[in-house]
């Protein structure tokens, strides 16, 4: 593992996919393993939908653990970011009215106009 270094971007081959990512392989001895989170810019939902066993792809090495030999390698790190978009603020929610002169008040204060309504 010795001749990676974190920060490299290298091609792979993908030699493996589970639901939480996919593994590539360096060369003949080193796989490491690119994390769902870490296969594209947005959700992603299924591994398959993006990649498929003996695809090439580019990755960029995230960390190397030479405790555990493992590699974490990301996709995304080697795309451009899609531009983002303006959002529109958020409305504030409309209050509701029951006629124009009514506002907030509490039940108490209603309750007599309510029979008075009602006897109506």
């Amino acid at each position: 593992m010795s001749e990676f270094k974190v920060g490299d971007i290298i091609t792979g081959k993908v030699a493996g996919i589970q639901g939480y990512g996919a593994f590539v392989a360096l060369d003949d001895k080193t796989q490491g393993l690119v994390h769902i989170s870490e296969i594209h810019h947005g959700f992603v939902k299924d591994v398959h939908e993006f990649l498929e066993v003996g695809q090439e792809v580019k990755v960029k090495i995230l960390e190397i653990n030479s405790e555990t030999n493992k590699i974490g390698l990301s996709i995304r790190a080697t795309e451009e970011a899609p531009a983002k978009t303006k959002q529109e603020p958020k409305r504030a929610p409309q209050q509701m009215s029951s006629g124009p002169d009514e506002g907030f008040n509490t039940l108490r204060d209603k309750l007599q106009e309510w029979v008075d309504k009602a006897d109506k």
